[in-house]
Protein backbone atom coordinates (compact mmCIF):
# COMPACT_ATOMS: atom_id res chain seq x y z
CA UNK A 1 0.00 0.00 0.00
CA UNK A 2 0.78 3.46 -1.11
CA UNK A 3 1.24 6.25 1.32
CA UNK A 4 -1.72 8.87 1.82
CA UNK A 5 -1.65 12.15 0.87
CA UNK A 6 -3.90 15.12 2.16
CA UNK A 7 -6.30 15.93 -0.37
CA UNK A 8 -5.64 12.94 -2.52
CA UNK A 9 -2.87 15.28 -3.94
CA UNK A 10 -0.50 13.76 -6.40
CA UNK A 11 2.84 15.38 -5.91
CA UNK A 12 4.30 16.51 -9.03
CA UNK A 13 7.74 16.32 -8.13
CA UNK A 14 9.83 14.19 -5.59
CA UNK A 15 10.06 14.98 -1.93
CA UNK A 16 12.42 15.17 1.31
CA UNK A 17 11.34 14.61 4.63
CA UNK A 18 11.42 18.40 5.10
CA UNK A 19 8.69 18.83 1.93
CA UNK A 20 6.18 16.91 4.07
CA UNK A 21 4.14 16.96 7.10
CA UNK A 22 1.47 14.36 8.74
CA UNK A 23 -2.09 15.93 9.62
CA UNK A 24 -3.71 14.41 12.69
CA UNK A 25 -6.43 11.70 12.77
CA UNK A 26 -9.49 10.57 14.96
CA UNK A 27 -7.66 8.16 17.38
CA UNK A 28 -8.20 5.91 19.95
CA UNK A 29 -5.12 4.98 21.14
CA UNK A 30 -5.23 5.78 24.77
CA UNK A 31 -1.95 6.42 25.91
CA UNK A 32 1.43 6.63 23.70
CA UNK A 33 3.31 3.80 25.85
CA UNK A 34 0.10 1.54 24.20
CA UNK A 35 1.96 2.18 20.86
CA UNK A 36 4.25 -1.37 19.27
CA UNK A 37 7.35 -0.23 17.47
CA UNK A 38 8.79 -3.46 17.21
CA UNK A 39 9.08 -4.22 13.26
CA UNK A 40 7.99 -7.24 11.29
CA UNK A 41 11.38 -7.29 8.92
CA UNK A 42 12.71 -10.61 10.85
CA UNK A 43 15.56 -8.21 12.19
CA UNK A 44 13.69 -8.49 15.84
CA UNK A 45 14.22 -4.47 16.31
CA UNK A 46 11.71 -3.66 19.41
CA UNK A 47 11.97 -0.05 17.75
CA UNK A 48 12.11 0.93 14.45
CA UNK A 49 16.06 2.01 14.54
CA UNK A 50 19.11 0.78 12.79
CA UNK A 51 22.20 2.24 13.24
CA UNK A 52 24.16 2.55 10.32
CA UNK A 53 27.64 0.48 9.31
CA UNK A 54 29.34 3.52 9.43
CA UNK A 55 33.06 2.76 10.89
CA UNK A 56 32.88 6.36 13.15
CA UNK A 57 29.46 5.38 14.20
CA UNK A 58 29.15 1.25 14.90
CA UNK A 59 31.01 -0.33 17.06
CA UNK A 60 30.66 -2.77 20.30
CA UNK A 61 29.84 -0.06 22.37
CA UNK A 62 27.10 1.65 20.40
CA UNK A 63 25.94 -2.55 19.75
CA UNK A 64 25.27 -3.19 23.24
CA UNK A 65 23.76 0.38 24.11
CA UNK A 66 21.23 -0.04 21.14
CA UNK A 67 20.30 -3.57 21.22
CA UNK A 68 19.81 -2.78 24.97
CA UNK A 69 16.83 -0.55 24.01
CA UNK A 70 15.44 -2.59 20.96
CA UNK A 71 17.47 -1.47 18.08
CA UNK A 72 20.40 -3.19 16.08
CA UNK A 73 23.57 -2.05 14.76
CA UNK A 74 25.42 -3.07 11.79
CA UNK A 75 29.22 -3.35 12.34
CA UNK A 76 31.46 -2.06 9.19
CA UNK A 77 32.32 -4.44 6.45
CA UNK A 78 36.04 -2.46 6.32
CA UNK A 79 36.60 -4.38 10.47
CA UNK A 80 38.92 -7.61 10.21
CA UNK A 81 37.12 -10.77 10.37
CA UNK A 82 38.31 -11.45 13.87
CA UNK A 83 37.62 -8.77 15.22
CA UNK A 84 33.92 -8.15 14.22
CA UNK A 85 33.80 -12.38 15.70
CA UNK A 86 35.60 -10.84 19.09
CA UNK A 87 32.75 -8.44 19.00
CA UNK A 88 29.66 -10.24 18.63
CA UNK A 89 30.87 -12.79 21.13
CA UNK A 90 31.35 -9.95 23.67
CA UNK A 91 27.82 -8.32 22.81
CA UNK A 92 25.79 -11.42 23.13
CA UNK A 93 27.67 -11.72 26.20
CA UNK A 94 26.29 -8.42 27.55
CA UNK A 95 23.64 -8.50 30.38
CA UNK A 96 19.98 -6.91 28.88
CA UNK A 97 19.43 -4.88 31.93
CA UNK A 98 22.38 -3.41 33.55
CA UNK A 99 25.21 -1.67 31.43
CA UNK A 100 28.71 -2.86 31.31
CA UNK A 101 31.50 -1.10 33.92
CA UNK A 102 34.08 0.32 33.28
CA UNK A 103 36.57 -0.78 35.93
CA UNK A 104 40.84 0.44 37.53
CA UNK A 105 42.28 -0.34 41.42
CA UNK A 106 42.91 2.05 43.72
CA UNK A 107 46.64 2.02 42.67
CA UNK A 108 45.76 3.50 39.14
CA UNK A 109 46.10 7.13 38.62
CA UNK A 110 43.62 10.14 38.09
CA UNK A 111 44.65 10.25 35.12
CA UNK A 112 43.91 6.97 33.85
CA UNK A 113 40.54 7.33 35.12
CA UNK A 114 39.85 10.83 32.71
CA UNK A 115 41.05 8.88 29.73
CA UNK A 116 38.37 6.34 30.83
CA UNK A 117 35.31 8.73 31.69
CA UNK A 118 34.17 9.63 28.66
CA UNK A 119 34.09 6.11 26.58
CA UNK A 120 30.65 5.77 29.14
CA UNK A 121 27.44 7.92 29.35
CA UNK A 122 27.43 6.99 33.17
CA UNK A 123 30.14 9.06 33.93
CA UNK A 124 31.67 6.51 36.06
CA UNK A 125 34.74 4.33 36.92
CA UNK A 126 34.44 1.50 39.58
CA UNK A 127 37.15 0.72 41.63
CA UNK A 128 37.72 -2.91 42.53
CA UNK A 129 40.15 -4.91 44.65
CA UNK A 130 42.26 -7.80 43.26
CA UNK A 131 39.40 -10.40 44.04
CA UNK A 132 36.74 -7.90 41.62
CA UNK A 133 35.00 -6.64 44.16
CA UNK A 134 34.29 -2.88 44.32
CA UNK A 135 35.64 -0.61 47.29
CA UNK A 136 34.76 2.73 45.38
CA UNK A 137 33.34 4.97 42.85
CA UNK A 138 35.20 7.72 40.89
CA UNK A 139 33.55 10.57 38.89
CA UNK A 140 35.18 13.22 36.31
CA UNK A 141 34.14 15.60 39.10
CA UNK A 142 36.34 13.83 41.64
CA UNK A 143 39.28 14.52 39.77
CA UNK A 144 38.73 17.83 38.86
CA UNK A 145 41.63 20.37 40.11
CA UNK A 146 43.11 17.04 41.12
CA UNK A 147 47.06 16.09 40.37
CA UNK A 148 46.99 13.73 37.22
CA UNK A 149 49.30 11.19 39.33
CA UNK A 150 47.20 10.78 42.00
CA UNK A 151 46.33 7.52 43.02
CA UNK A 152 42.23 6.64 42.99
CA UNK A 153 42.49 5.35 46.26
CA UNK A 154 42.87 9.26 47.62
CA UNK A 155 40.17 10.14 45.89
CA UNK A 156 37.00 7.61 45.10
CA UNK A 157 33.65 7.58 46.82
CA UNK A 158 34.09 4.21 49.49
CA UNK A 159 30.23 4.97 50.40
CA UNK A 160 28.96 2.53 47.79
CA UNK A 161 25.34 0.82 47.32
CA UNK A 162 25.85 -2.30 45.49
CA UNK A 163 22.64 -4.13 43.74
CA UNK A 164 22.65 -7.66 43.54
CA UNK A 165 22.35 -9.15 39.67
CA UNK A 166 19.12 -9.64 38.78
CA UNK A 167 17.01 -7.33 40.69
CA UNK A 168 14.10 -6.17 39.11
CA UNK A 169 14.72 -2.80 37.63
CA UNK A 170 12.15 -0.77 39.57
CA UNK A 171 13.02 -2.08 42.84
CA UNK A 172 16.36 -1.43 41.63
CA UNK A 173 15.46 2.44 40.76
CA UNK A 174 13.24 2.67 43.98
CA UNK A 175 16.72 1.61 46.01
CA UNK A 176 18.81 4.24 43.97
CA UNK A 177 16.11 6.72 45.07
CA UNK A 178 15.62 6.13 48.33
CA UNK A 179 19.53 6.38 48.73
CA UNK A 180 19.67 9.37 46.82
CA UNK A 181 22.53 7.45 44.52
CA UNK A 182 22.92 8.04 41.36
CA UNK A 183 24.44 4.88 40.27
CA UNK A 184 25.67 1.66 41.97
CA UNK A 185 28.09 -1.27 41.05
CA UNK A 186 25.76 -4.42 40.19
CA UNK A 187 27.61 -7.80 41.91
CA UNK A 188 27.07 -11.56 41.94
CA UNK A 189 26.80 -13.52 44.90
CA UNK A 190 30.02 -13.28 45.78
CA UNK A 191 30.38 -9.73 45.84
CA UNK A 192 32.06 -9.56 42.64
CA UNK A 193 31.43 -7.35 39.93
CA UNK A 194 28.89 -7.44 37.02
CA UNK A 195 27.83 -4.15 36.13
CA UNK A 196 26.61 -1.25 36.83
CA UNK A 197 23.18 0.29 37.08
CA UNK A 198 22.17 4.35 37.01
CA UNK A 199 18.82 5.27 37.79
CA UNK A 200 17.90 6.33 34.66
CA UNK A 201 19.33 3.09 33.05
CA UNK A 202 16.72 1.04 35.44
CA UNK A 203 14.32 3.47 34.67
CA UNK A 204 14.76 2.79 30.46
CA UNK A 205 14.52 -1.15 31.10
CA UNK A 206 11.25 -0.62 32.48
CA UNK A 207 10.50 1.44 29.30
CA UNK A 208 11.96 -0.36 26.57
CA UNK A 209 12.36 -3.72 25.30
CA UNK A 210 15.66 -5.53 24.66
CA UNK A 211 15.97 -6.86 20.82
CA UNK A 212 16.59 -10.64 21.64
CA UNK A 213 17.41 -13.49 19.39
CA UNK A 214 15.89 -16.45 20.26
CA UNK A 215 18.84 -17.75 22.87
CA UNK A 216 17.72 -14.35 24.86
CA UNK A 217 20.64 -12.47 23.89
CA UNK A 218 21.43 -8.97 22.46
CA UNK A 219 21.29 -9.08 18.45
CA UNK A 220 23.98 -7.40 16.34
CA UNK A 221 23.80 -6.99 12.54
CA UNK A 222 26.94 -6.75 10.46
CA UNK A 223 28.13 -5.86 6.75
CA UNK A 224 29.74 -6.92 3.87
CA UNK A 225 30.70 -5.23 0.57
CA UNK A 226 30.14 -6.75 -2.91
CA UNK A 227 33.83 -7.49 -3.71
CA UNK A 228 35.99 -10.85 -3.19
CA UNK A 229 34.56 -13.86 -1.97
CA UNK A 230 31.59 -12.24 -0.82
CA UNK A 231 30.00 -15.69 0.07
CA UNK A 232 32.89 -17.23 2.10
CA UNK A 233 32.85 -13.64 4.53
CA UNK A 234 29.22 -13.57 4.81
CA UNK A 235 29.29 -17.97 5.88
CA UNK A 236 32.32 -16.53 8.88
CA UNK A 237 29.88 -13.49 10.18
CA UNK A 238 27.14 -16.28 10.26
CA UNK A 239 28.76 -18.58 12.46
CA UNK A 240 30.17 -16.03 14.32
CA UNK A 241 26.23 -15.42 15.06
CA UNK A 242 24.99 -12.32 13.61
CA UNK A 243 21.13 -11.82 13.72
CA UNK A 244 21.06 -10.28 9.91
CA UNK A 245 23.21 -9.76 7.50
CA UNK A 246 23.72 -6.47 5.34
CA UNK A 247 25.41 -6.60 2.07
CA UNK A 248 26.44 -2.94 1.25
CA UNK A 249 27.32 -0.85 -1.51
CA UNK A 250 26.68 3.07 -2.60
CA UNK A 251 25.25 1.81 -5.94
CA UNK A 252 23.22 -1.33 -4.98
CA UNK A 253 21.36 -1.81 -8.94
CA UNK A 254 24.97 -3.39 -10.57
CA UNK A 255 25.74 -6.47 -11.21
CA UNK A 256 28.04 -7.15 -8.71
CA UNK A 257 25.71 -6.51 -6.30
CA UNK A 258 23.24 -9.28 -7.48
CA UNK A 259 25.68 -11.71 -8.39
CA UNK A 260 26.83 -11.51 -4.09
CA UNK A 261 23.12 -11.53 -3.62
CA UNK A 262 22.97 -15.01 -5.10
CA UNK A 263 26.58 -16.50 -3.55
CA UNK A 264 24.95 -15.12 -0.07
CA UNK A 265 20.99 -16.80 -1.05
CA UNK A 266 22.84 -20.11 -1.62
CA UNK A 267 24.33 -20.30 1.35
CA UNK A 268 20.77 -20.52 2.86
CA UNK A 269 21.65 -17.92 5.18
CA UNK A 270 19.28 -18.41 8.62
CA UNK A 271 19.24 -14.96 8.88
CA UNK A 272 17.39 -11.87 7.12
CA UNK A 273 19.55 -10.57 4.16
CA UNK A 274 19.38 -6.59 3.71
CA UNK A 275 20.88 -5.18 0.86
CA UNK A 276 21.77 -1.67 -0.96
CA UNK A 277 21.66 0.78 -1.74
CA UNK A 278 18.36 1.88 -4.47
CA UNK A 279 16.15 4.35 -4.84
CA UNK A 280 13.58 2.89 -7.43
CA UNK A 281 11.52 0.76 -7.76
CA UNK A 282 13.35 -1.52 -10.28
CA UNK A 283 16.30 -1.58 -8.49
CA UNK A 284 14.06 -3.09 -5.38
CA UNK A 285 12.76 -6.07 -7.88
CA UNK A 286 16.30 -6.73 -9.37
CA UNK A 287 17.70 -6.99 -5.69
CA UNK A 288 14.94 -8.74 -3.82
CA UNK A 289 14.59 -11.40 -7.02
CA UNK A 290 18.26 -12.11 -6.51
CA UNK A 291 17.51 -13.34 -2.86
CA UNK A 292 16.95 -9.63 -0.87
CA UNK A 293 15.25 -9.99 2.47
CA UNK A 294 15.17 -6.11 2.99
CA UNK A 295 16.52 -3.23 0.75
CA UNK A 296 18.27 0.10 1.71
CA UNK A 297 16.97 3.13 0.01
CA UNK A 298 19.06 6.24 -0.18
CA UNK A 299 21.22 7.26 -2.38
CA UNK A 300 22.92 10.78 -1.53
CA UNK A 301 20.95 11.94 1.41
CA UNK A 302 23.23 11.33 4.35
CA UNK A 303 24.81 13.93 5.97
CA UNK A 304 28.54 13.03 5.84
CA UNK A 305 27.67 12.34 1.78
CA UNK A 306 28.88 14.51 -1.16
CA UNK A 307 27.48 11.61 -3.49
CA UNK A 308 24.63 14.57 -5.23
CA UNK A 309 27.03 17.59 -5.35
CA UNK A 310 29.74 14.99 -7.44
CA UNK A 311 27.64 13.39 -9.40
CA UNK A 312 24.17 15.15 -9.14
CA UNK A 313 22.65 11.36 -9.02
CA UNK A 314 20.47 10.12 -6.15
CA UNK A 315 16.80 11.20 -5.36
CA UNK A 316 14.77 12.87 -2.98
CA UNK A 317 14.81 10.60 0.02
CA UNK A 318 10.84 10.45 1.22
CA UNK A 319 9.69 9.99 -2.23
CA UNK A 320 12.43 7.36 -2.50
CA UNK A 321 11.35 5.58 0.15
CA UNK A 322 7.73 5.65 -0.95
CA UNK A 323 7.94 4.24 -3.62
CA UNK A 324 10.81 1.56 -2.69
CA UNK A 325 8.76 0.51 0.44
CA UNK A 326 5.51 -0.22 -1.71
CA UNK A 327 7.44 -2.48 -4.33
CA UNK A 328 8.98 -4.36 -1.22
CA UNK A 329 5.85 -4.59 0.21
CA UNK A 330 4.19 -5.92 -2.83
CA UNK A 331 6.66 -8.49 -3.85
CA UNK A 332 6.33 -9.81 0.63
CA UNK A 333 9.47 -8.15 1.60
CA UNK A 334 10.47 -5.11 3.54
CA UNK A 335 12.53 -1.74 3.29
CA UNK A 336 15.17 0.09 5.48
CA UNK A 337 15.02 3.59 4.74
CA UNK A 338 18.88 4.33 4.99
CA UNK A 339 19.93 8.51 5.01
CA UNK A 340 18.57 12.26 5.74
CA UNK A 341 17.26 11.61 9.13
CA UNK A 342 18.10 14.79 11.09
CA UNK A 343 15.59 15.05 13.28
CA UNK A 344 12.35 12.81 15.15
CA UNK A 345 10.14 13.58 12.40
CA UNK A 346 11.84 12.76 10.10
CA UNK A 347 12.03 8.86 11.60
CA UNK A 348 8.16 9.42 11.87
CA UNK A 349 7.76 10.14 7.98
CA UNK A 350 10.60 7.50 6.78
CA UNK A 351 7.98 4.68 8.55
CA UNK A 352 5.10 6.41 7.53
CA UNK A 353 6.26 6.07 4.00
CA UNK A 354 6.73 2.41 4.36
CA UNK A 355 9.82 1.48 5.37
CA UNK A 356 10.07 -1.07 8.10
CA UNK A 357 13.47 0.12 9.96
CA UNK A 358 14.82 3.60 9.66
CA UNK A 359 19.07 3.33 9.31
CA UNK A 360 20.80 6.55 11.69
CA UNK A 361 24.63 7.38 11.33
CA UNK A 362 25.72 10.37 11.51
CA UNK A 363 23.32 11.65 13.85
CA UNK A 364 24.77 9.21 16.75
CA UNK A 365 28.13 9.95 15.60
CA UNK A 366 28.33 12.88 18.22
CA UNK A 367 27.75 10.61 21.00
CA UNK A 368 29.51 9.13 23.81
CA UNK A 369 28.88 5.59 22.53
CA UNK A 370 30.05 6.20 19.07
CA UNK A 371 33.67 4.63 18.35
CA UNK A 372 36.92 7.19 19.29
CA UNK A 373 37.93 9.44 21.62
CA UNK A 374 35.71 12.60 23.08
CA UNK A 375 37.84 15.42 22.14
CA UNK A 376 37.48 18.67 23.52
CA UNK A 377 37.64 22.28 21.52
CA UNK A 378 39.06 25.39 22.40
CA UNK A 379 35.58 26.49 23.83
CA UNK A 380 35.18 23.42 25.97
CA UNK A 381 32.65 21.72 23.60
CA UNK A 382 33.36 18.28 23.23
CA UNK A 383 33.11 16.62 19.84
CA UNK A 384 33.89 13.29 18.01
CA UNK A 385 35.50 12.80 14.23
CA UNK A 386 33.04 11.43 11.92
CA UNK A 387 33.63 10.87 8.26
CA UNK A 388 31.99 9.13 4.89
CA UNK A 389 32.36 6.00 3.61
CA UNK A 390 33.62 6.87 0.25
CA UNK A 391 36.10 9.52 2.57
CA UNK A 392 39.84 9.41 1.88
CA UNK A 393 40.10 7.70 5.84
CA UNK A 394 37.03 5.30 5.11
CA UNK A 395 38.57 4.33 1.53
CA UNK A 396 42.41 4.01 3.41
CA UNK A 397 40.50 1.00 5.86
CA UNK A 398 39.27 -0.64 3.09
CA UNK A 399 41.76 -0.93 0.85
CA UNK A 400 44.54 -1.75 3.21
CA UNK A 401 45.42 -4.62 1.48
CA UNK A 402 46.00 -3.38 -1.62
CA UNK A 403 49.09 -2.00 -3.48
CA UNK A 404 50.37 1.47 -3.16
CA UNK A 405 49.66 2.05 -6.63
CA UNK A 406 46.23 1.12 -5.72
CA UNK A 407 45.41 2.95 -2.86
CA UNK A 408 46.64 5.79 -4.66
CA UNK A 409 44.27 5.32 -7.77
CA UNK A 410 41.13 4.76 -5.53
CA UNK A 411 42.33 7.88 -3.89
CA UNK A 412 41.49 10.22 -6.88
CA UNK A 413 37.76 9.45 -6.75
CA UNK A 414 37.02 10.18 -3.18
CA UNK A 415 33.28 11.72 -2.79
CA UNK A 416 32.38 11.63 0.82
CA UNK A 417 33.36 14.33 3.29
CA UNK A 418 36.51 13.09 5.07
CA UNK A 419 36.79 14.31 8.32
CA UNK A 420 33.59 16.29 10.39
CA UNK A 421 33.29 17.34 14.00
CA UNK A 422 30.30 15.99 15.76
CA UNK A 423 29.76 17.67 18.84
CA UNK A 424 27.89 15.60 21.73
CA UNK A 425 24.74 17.33 22.63
CA UNK A 426 24.86 18.35 26.33
CA UNK A 427 21.37 17.71 26.82
CA UNK A 428 21.24 14.53 25.16
CA UNK A 429 25.44 13.51 25.11
CA UNK A 430 24.22 9.50 24.88
CA UNK A 431 23.08 7.93 22.14
CA UNK A 432 20.12 6.64 24.92
CA UNK A 433 19.55 10.04 25.07
CA UNK A 434 18.94 10.72 21.17
CA UNK A 435 16.60 7.26 21.62
CA UNK A 436 14.48 8.98 24.06
CA UNK A 437 14.12 12.25 22.06
CA UNK A 438 13.24 9.65 18.70
CA UNK A 439 10.98 7.39 20.31
CA UNK A 440 9.22 10.32 22.54
CA UNK A 441 8.58 12.22 18.77
CA UNK A 442 7.37 8.33 17.02
CA UNK A 443 5.37 7.25 19.74
CA UNK A 444 3.04 10.65 19.48
CA UNK A 445 3.29 10.39 16.34
CA UNK A 446 1.76 6.96 16.51
CA UNK A 447 -1.07 8.59 18.77
CA UNK A 448 -2.00 11.57 16.17
CA UNK A 449 -2.28 9.06 13.48
CA UNK A 450 -4.40 6.72 15.59
CA UNK A 451 -1.75 3.64 15.26
CA UNK A 452 -1.68 1.57 17.59
CA UNK A 453 1.58 -0.18 15.85
CA UNK A 454 3.81 0.30 12.81
CA UNK A 455 2.25 -1.42 10.30
CA UNK A 456 -1.42 1.14 11.21
CA UNK A 457 0.77 3.57 11.18
CA UNK A 458 1.76 3.31 7.82
CA UNK A 459 -1.60 2.52 7.10
CA UNK A 460 -3.34 5.35 8.39
CA UNK A 461 -0.96 7.95 8.13
CA UNK A 462 -1.76 11.56 5.94
CA UNK A 463 0.81 13.01 4.19
CA UNK A 464 0.58 16.68 3.19
CA UNK A 465 3.49 18.90 1.01
CA UNK A 466 4.37 22.49 2.57
CA UNK A 467 6.41 25.07 1.20
CA UNK A 468 9.38 25.93 3.40
CA UNK A 469 7.78 28.76 5.20
CA UNK A 470 5.54 25.97 6.39
CA UNK A 471 8.39 23.76 7.18
CA UNK A 472 10.42 27.19 8.84
CA UNK A 473 6.58 27.54 10.81
CA UNK A 474 7.05 24.23 12.44
CA UNK A 475 10.69 25.10 14.42
CA UNK A 476 11.05 26.22 17.41
CA UNK A 477 12.45 29.76 17.56
CA UNK A 478 15.87 28.69 20.10
CA UNK A 479 16.39 25.19 18.94
CA UNK A 480 16.46 22.58 16.71
CA UNK A 481 13.86 20.12 17.88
Amino acid sequence: MNVKFLNDLEPPYDLTYSDVFMVPSRSSVGSRLAVDLSSNDGTGTTIPLVVANMTAVAGRRMAETVARRGGITVIPQDIPLDVVADVIGWVKKRDLVHDTPLTLTPHDTVGEALQLLPKRAHNAVIVVDWDNQPVGVVTEADCEGVDMYTQLSEVMSSELLTLPAGLDPRTAFDRLHEGRHRLAPIVDADGRLVGILTRMGALRATLYQPAVDPQGRLRIAAAVGVNGDVAARAKELIDAGIDCLVVDTAHGHQNKMVSALRAVKALDAPVPVAAGNVVTAEGVRDLIHAGADIVKVGVGPGAMCTTRMMTGVGRPQFSAVVECAAEARRLGRHAWADGGVRHPRDVALALAAGASNVMIGSWFAGTYESPGDTRTDADGRKYKENFGMASARAVRLRTADDSAFERARKAVFEEGISTSRMYLDPKRPSVEDQIDAIVAGLRSSCTYAGASNLEEFHRQAVVGVQSSSGYAEGMPLHQSW
